[in-house]
């Protein structure tokens, strides 16, 4: 336990360290491996999903409904990655793992928001395949690029809002026993439960992130109810498979953002982890996906896929036809 015994800037009745210690992965052999292990996904996320956002905005195709919010997607993904993992190779790299007061709340601020923002993209792609199963005749009149960007920059707002309400909450919190996080980030419920003055704003506003958080695997559940009802009303086969199709993507997705975080959170009310298994397993499932994404939309997108090789036989006929000449 580190007891905070320097001098500490003072306004009235609250204390503020001037840094924080992230306890992240202690005691275990051969850390150096599992950071190597979120180095080679820092490097692939990032790749990935620039890749992405690049054909999204070449492709004139793609200016869709759909890949809208694959593009916020993507980019959440990008802005999770690097609020997160940089900040735990640190520890690896420079054997550092202190963190100043402001860049703690810093991190904090920017892991929750692009967390937030993944979880608004997937909810409202859930809502363009309900659209466009459901209400399939309805579909252009109700979902479009013009609501879409608006729904998403309405969903920026909000987020930036609750989540930047979430930490300036912290700076009214006094840190008078210990500075320790124990986390492998600034993570909001650590570091508020540590204070010795009155938290429980705190403890209401991080029950609310998690409600709103836990609320769009529901909403993504309850529009799937509707689909899979409205195809059961297809009468062939070749129509409900051809239909679902058109999910894949979208359920995989769904799959790998929220079955991780879900599982760990009931481990561990169900379960004693340790310190460590906690610290590698949300790591994990927060780093991770955005890995898998990209992967994901290019592997399981006809039109991604139809955008490569187009790219790479153009590429080709370029290069056949500077051999011949």
């Amino acid at each position: 336990m580190y007891i905070l015994n320097a001098s500490f800037p003072q306004n009235i009745s609250v204390v503020h360290p001037e840094y924080f210690f992230s306890s992240g992965l202690s005691g275990i052999p051969y850390s150096s491996y599992y950071y190597m292990f979120l180095f080679f996904i820092y490097i692939v996320a990032v790749i990935g999903n620039s890749i992405v956002l690049l054909i999204i905005a070449i492709d004139q195709s793609l200016h869709s409904p759909k890949y809208i919010g694959v593009f916020h997607l993507a980019l959440a993904d990008i802005g999770e990655t690097n609020a997160l993992i940089p900040n735990m190779m640190k520890t690896f790299l420079f054997e550092s793992q202190y963190i100043s007061y402001n860049a703690c709340l810093a991190n904090m601020f920017f892991v929750y928001f692009f967390n937030t923002i993944q979880c608004v993209s997937l909810v409202v792609l859930a809502f363009d395949r309900f659209v466009a199963i459901c209400l399939p005749l309805r579909y252009h009149a109700i979902v479009n690029n013009a609501v879409m960007c608006s729904v998403f920059s309405i969903m920026w707002m909000l987020s930036t809002f609750l989540v930047g309400l979430t930490v300036s909450l912290v700076t009214q919190l006094s840190f008078c026993k210990s500075n320790e996080i124990q986390s492998y980030f600034c993570d909001h419920g650590p570091v508020y439960r540590m204070a010795c003055n009155d938290n429980s704003v705190n403890s209401f506003m991080a029950k609310l992130n998690t409600a709103v958080y836990f609320a769009a695997p529901l909403i993504i559940f309850m529009s799937y109810l509707c689909i899979f009802f409205a195809l059961s009303k297809i009468t062939t086969w070749e129509g409900r498979i051809k239909a679902l199709k058109t999910c894949v993507s979208h359920l995989l997705l769904v799959g790998v953002c929220f079955l991780p975080i879900i599982c760990t959170y009931i481990a561990a009310i169900m379960l004693s982890l340790s310190p460590n298994v906690r610290v590698i397993s949300t790591s994990l499932a927060y780093a991770v996906p955005p890995m898998l994404n990209p992967m994901i939309y290019v592997l399981n997108t006809a039109e991604v896929k139809n955008f490569i090789q187009t790219v790479i036989k153009k590429k080709s006929a370029s290069i056949d036809q500077g051999i011949s000449d």
